[in-house]
């Protein structure tokens, strides 16, 4: 006899450094779970990711406007509230999972959809895992989420294509800027984000569709060690085939001992989930090409807008993005838990396509998928061939933004109206 499917409402939650298009993973999550409605009875937002689990401030989406849903594919940063807390090992203290697992019996809560990272993934784990030790029919599953492209198990990553869009873009256009003032800006370094994985500024590659001509001339990764003499000699020979140098480097660029170029210190050189705080790699360089190379150097530090821009989304990431939200609900009620949903790539008749996959959560949580070394050129300061044949697909096509009469783009922003709370207050492990 087949066993009855699981009955009972969702939650979903975003966790971490938002994308242009986590909302629109948010979308499908949500769209498809209120087509789903005889199993999935009600659809909750978890205020701030995990954080609205604990202090039980969800909201009913179902008290939202469909008009406010649909808007979700286009409204940058986290509708729903994000947060960078990190649980500790279930292994040395269960509070914060009992806690999660007390307010989603008190709910009925029996789907719970995290859209997020490497870390959102260890969470949405865990807490299957405990739910299933305690008896606790929950299913549990992940929906990719970061600009970094640097999950395992998944070919790419929602968020990256567009970041990528607007990186080699901004390439583009800060490059024409420091081609048209040359005689007086002869080098300028541009900033990226990329702790560990290099694929963000490895995007700006497919800016160069001309060596000769187009910016940027030199990409640095953190995959490839960083030596400063081989940067003073790239950049002088750059200036000497071209006349300027335009450069585009990782924040994460290390030593061939594996320290950071730049750290940022003092109290806040840690974020909470022990991570080193990185910045001024460009400003750091700026000066180096300015003493060794003897021209003047601009730097660009892009922060959160390379991740913010989704008047710049990429079509196919936005498509992408809400199929990998709805995926994730049609395989909770199919009864598949434990799983992250993961992006699969194609071809058919020599075209780019797309499909979903399943990975274990574990696995994606503690894996980390770097730039393939066939993906940087020899010499390791710009990307091949076969790394643009890779991206293309990825920024392909506009996504479309609605307008209001002022000219500007219009979001999404929900009433979040908090249901009634069942159980006391959270007592932080």
């Amino acid at each position: 006899m087949a066993k009855a499917r699981l009955i009972g409402k969702c939650v979903v939650a975003q966790s971490g450094g938002p994308t242009a298009v986590i909302n629109a993973s948010a979308c499908g999550v949500i769209q498809t779970a209120m087509k789903n409605s005889e199993i999935i009875t009600g659809c909750y937002a978890g205020i701030n990711g995990i954080l609205g689990v604990l202090r039980e401030e969800l909201f009913d989406l179902g008290n939202e406007s469909s008009e406010q849903i649909e808007l979700l594919k286009n409204t940058p940063a986290a509708a729903l509230g994000s947060c960078r807390y990190k649980l500790k090992p279930l292994e040395t203290d269960r509070t914060d999972y009992e806690r999660i697992l007390e307010v989603f019996r008190a709910h009925d809560v029996r789907y719970f959809f995290y859209i997020g990272g490497n870390d959102s993934m260890d969470t949405a784990d865990k807490v299957a895992k405990l739910a299933a030790q305690t008896g606790y029919d929950l299913i549990a599953v992940g929906v990719p989420k970061t600009i970094d492209n640097d999950l395992a198990e998944t070919d790419h990553c929602p968020g990256y294509g567009s970041v990528a869009k607007f990186i080699a873009t901004t390439a583009m256009e800060a490059g024409r800027d420091t081609e048209a003032l040359y005689t007086a800006d002869t080098a300028t370094i541009m900033e990226v984000m990329g702790r560990n994985a290099g694929w963000i500024a490895a995007s700006a590659g497919l800016a160069n569709r001309d060596n000769h001509l187009d910016q940027p001339h030199l990409v640095y990764m953190p995959e490839i060690p960083f030596t400063i003499d081989q940067f003073v000699a790239d950049v002088k020979a750059t200036l000497a085939r071209v006349g300027r140098c335009f450069v585009v480097v990782g924040e994460g660029l290390r030593d061939a001992e594996g320290n950071y170029l730049s750290e940022a210190k003092g109290a806040f050189a840690k974020d909470s989930f022990g991570h080193v705080q990185l910045g001024g790699v460009a400003q750091t360089l700026s000066g180096v090409v300015k003493d060794r190379c003897g021209v003047k150097c601009r730097h660009i530090m892009l922060g959160q807008s390379q991740r913010a821009a989704a008047h710049w989304a990429s079509a196919t990431d936005v498509k992408e993005a809400w199929m990998a939200g709805s995926a994730a609900v049609k395989a909770a009620v199919r009864g598949v838990r434990g799983k992250m949903v993961t992006l699969v790539r194609g071809s058919r008749n020599g075209r780019y396509t797309c499909s979903t996959g399943l990975a274990d959560l574990s696995v994606v949580a503690n894996g980390e998928k770097m730039v393939p070394r066939e993906f940087i050129n020899a010499a390791g300061n710009g990307v091949t061939e076969a790394f643009k044949a890779y991206l293309r697909p990825l920024v392909a096509g506009e996504a479309k933004v609605k307008v209001g009469d002022d000219g500007l783009p219009v979001f999404t922003r929900f009433a979040r109206r908090p249901i009634a709370t069942k159980c006391g207050p959270w007592k932080k492990a």
